[in-house]
């Protein structure tokens, strides 16, 4: 397996505040928005979005983690239990962020969690990296990079809360 770094810890910096500033600009501010991190790593890059947007702001909008494994569908049993909010989310604009935009599947499943807690007024995606391949029609409003891959070749985002260190890999499974 051969593994390249393709962005760097500084790449990545530029890329999150790029996507801060375009949330911003495009929710006239924060007063009605909230952020969602898929878990994991989009959880980390939601803490993130959302501390550079209080940097611009001067005030920070709410951040959930959501965990969708158990709205994916290749899951043996689908979830009965929706995700318990601090906040209701009916009427508010939610950015989802994840670390990858790959199939969709995952996004579709974080949209089916988002289903029992109200009625948001919009939802956005927010991405890292959006490596192409998509297999339903969703496609990120926030794109960090465009790295357009093979089937054969996976992306890795590393993040310093949780690997030690920020980088964005590609490598190839041989």
């Amino acid at each position: 397996m051969q593994q390249k770094q393709i962005v760097d810890a500084a790449g990545i910096q530029r890329s999150l505040t790029r996507i801060s500033y375009e949330i911003i600009e495009r929710n006239h501010g924060l007063d009605n928005l909230i952020c969602i991190g898929i878990k994991t790593r989009g959880e980390y890059i939601a803490q993130r979005i959302s501390a550079r947007m209080a940097q611009l702001e001067g005030k920070r909008c709410p951040v959930y983690a959501l965990d969708i494994t158990p709205f994916r569908d290749d899951q043996p049993q689908a979830a009965t239990d929706q995700p318990q909010w601090k906040h209701d989310l009916t009427g508010k604009n939610i950015v989802l962020v994840d670390d990858v935009l790959y199939t969709g599947r995952t996004i579709r499943a974080a949209m089916t969690a988002l289903r029992g807690a109200g009625r948001p007024a919009s939802i956005a995606l927010a991405v890292l990296v959006d490596r192409g391949h998509h297999e339903l029609p969703i496609r990120a409003d926030f794109v960090g990079k465009n790295i357009p891959t093979s089937r054969a070749e996976h992306i890795q985002v590393q993040v310093q809360e949780l690997d030690g260190n920020d980088s964005i890999n590609i490598y190839r499974e041989d």
